[in-house]
């Protein structure tokens, strides 16, 4: 290959992209997709032995993914040259939902504190707000939780609700957030032995008192940020798919881990990206629900498709602070907002599912 020819490139997809039904013809487990390549315009290039054509300054072919890993191989037959990329295809990923919360600690608090008194879990009325939904609409909902607060921390908590947490498994998750709220971002510059350190201390008081049944795959660092070695710790730790805002080109905080802006545009778009070199799959969240005003939320939902970018996975994400008359800044629409964008991914033809089987390899 000539030294001053320009070298092919995946234009779409890129190397580490997550495809799904939202992105072809899906068809019994197969993802028929446009694959489109920059090359030179006399180029002869095929795709995995599929011949392009030239369109609009590129070429495209018509590629068919199968199975979770595929490799994409572009070659020119004039030139010589190849390239290749791997892109990974979820079959169950796109048209599903959950309802992630993040700094949760308050309401285990409150349950230790009235252990004698609950005589259920549901007894709270955070939690038992949150059984409302899942009753209602099927919500899957996944909590990730501070290891301490004032005053308290998931070692003191009382295992004696251990069974109930286990029955109730099937919608309603736990996993690791960080130590506590404050400082803000305090893994932004976290190496690997801090993250893996209170990793460990809140999975381990997680199987303590709930069970393995309510801990999977997925996780939300506090704030979204860290560094590549704190998410290789989490990764570690089995939290193979991790979620984040992936703000760029706005005056949001990133929230968007270790990612370069290259990746955090890419991301925005898509919602989903992995990154082969860590083996970690990103999962962008579609709305921080306590960020709007509860007549705003059906319209910011509506707007990612006027954009041009469904979520193809819908994550509704909120704090729990908000619930609570006695924090300062205290949403009395809290249980409303949930409430309506629970509705709108229904009537959007989103259904209940847990990020972490919307992204299992099987």
């Amino acid at each position: 290959m000539n030294p001053s020819t320009p070298p092919l490139t995946f234009l779409a997809p890129v190397e580490g992209d997550v495809l799904h039904a939202f992105d072809g013809v899906f068809v019994k487990g197969k993802l028929e997709i446009t694959v489109k390549i920059a090359a030179p315009e006399d180029a002869e290039i095929a795709v995995n032995g599929v011949q392009t054509r030239r369109v609009d300054g590129h070429f495209e072919a018509q590629v068919v993914l199968e199975g979770y890993e595929n490799t994409l191989e572009a070659a020119d037959r004039i030139s010589g040259g190849k390239t290749a990329i791997r892109v990974f295809l979820l079959p169950n990923f796109a048209g599903h939902y959950r309802l992630s919360i993040d700094d949760n600690i308050w309401f285990l608090r409150d349950i230790q504190q009235n252990r004698d008194r609950y005589a259920s879990l549901f007894d709270n009325p955070y939690l038992g707000f949150l059984k409302q939904v899942n009753a209602e609409y099927g919500t899957k909902i996944h909590l990730n939780l501070f290891y301490q607060t004032d005053g308290f921390n998931l070692s003191d908590f009382t295992d004696q609700y251990k069974n109930e947490w286990k029955a109730n498994a099937d919608w309603l998750r736990l996993s690791f957030h960080a130590l506590q709220e404050f400082p803000d971002m305090p893994y932004v510059k976290a190496g690997y032995e801090e993250v893996k350190h209170d990793c460990d201390l809140i999975m381990s008081e997680i199987r303590r008192f709930a069970g393995t049944e309510v801990m999977h795959s997925v996780t939300t660092i506090h704030w979204g940020e860290a560094t590549a070695a704190g998410s290789r710790a989490m990764r570690d730790a089995g939290y193979w798919t991790q979620v984040g805002y992936f703000n760029v080109d706005d005056d949001q905080y990133p929230a968007s881990y270790y990612l370069t802006v290259p990746q955090r545009r890419h991301i925005k778009k898509r919602f989903v990206w992995r990154d082969t070199e860590q083996d970690i799959t990103f999962v962008r969240a579609s709305i921080v629900i306590d960020t709007q005003k509860l007549e705003a939320i059906k319209p910011h939902l509506d707007s990612h498709e006027k954009n041009g970018h469904k979520p193809p996975y819908l994550d509704l994400l909120v704090h729990e602070q908000y619930f609570y008359p006695f924090y300062f800044n205290y949403q009395p629409d809290f249980r409303d907002k949930i409430r309506t964008a629970v509705q709108w991914a229904g009537e959007n033809g989103y259904t209940p599912q847990f990020l972490s089987e919307s992204v299992l390899n099987e």
